[in-house]
């Protein structure tokens, strides 16, 4: 059993780590700042017309791939049982991060999505739901509540992941379907994020509530 769970973490830290990298790849192009790259070339009437569109931004690409990294160790049983202190330290990295800048950030650049209204609705509620659940769990643990910690913190990450699920969704559904660019955007504003939760549901259900 010890082995198979071994296995499984392995397999799990690599599937993790290559699209951690492929995130990368994608947030390396932002570097240096300029408002002509990558999807900021199909954002021009947000970044001219809208005051602190481009900063605001930046600063949740830049925090949000830090928050992928950070919160994955969060889930690593030897940092937790072997360096609590590197836990504790990491996770209010993790906590801050999200509180005042990654979620306030993508808050308002969810108001102005591409996809019209409905993908805008989605994107708000993700960082909404995004810092509740955050919130949540560094509330939980402050009152020394570990379940209920870790319940919130699976569905903080789930969250979080939700930079790369929304875009391996785009690869298949665009690739399969080929719909039009608007049509794009409605779907994966939800489904990069909803799976995630229902199946984080599913693990808490299965595996936390005793």
């Amino acid at each position: 059993m010890k082995a198979s769970f071994n296995y499984r973490s392995i397999f799990w830290s690599l599937l993790f780590g290559y699209f951690f990298y492929l995130m990368f790849e994608i947030t390396v192009k932002y570097i240096p700042v300029s408002a002509h790259v990558a999807f900021l070339n199909i954002k021009q009437t947000e970044v001219t017309g809208i005051p602190f569109y481009l900063p605001v931004f930046y600063v949740h690409v830049l925090t949000s791939i830090f928050c992928l990294l950070a919160g994955f160790t969060q889930f690593n049983n030897s940092i937790l049982n072997k360096r609590p202190d590197i836990h504790r330290l990491i996770g209010k990295l993790y906590v801050g991060t999200i509180l005042l800048f990654a979620a306030p950030s993508g808050l308002f650049i969810g108001l102005f999505a591409n996809g019209g209204l409905f993908s805008r609705i989605s994107f708000i509620v993700l960082a909404l739901l995004w810092f509740y659940f955050t919130l949540k769990a560094f509330t939980s643990i402050k009152q020394k509540d570990i379940l209920s910690h870790q319940k919130f913190m699976y569905r903080s990450f789930a969250l979080t992941c939700s930079a790369i699920t929304l875009r391996l969704w785009k690869v298949i559904i665009v690739y399969v379907f080929q719909p039009s660019p608007m049509d794009v955007y409605q779907i994966i504003a939800w489904l990069g994020w909803i799976p995630n939760i229902l199946i984080i549901e599913y693990y808490i259900a299965k595996k936390l509530i005793k």
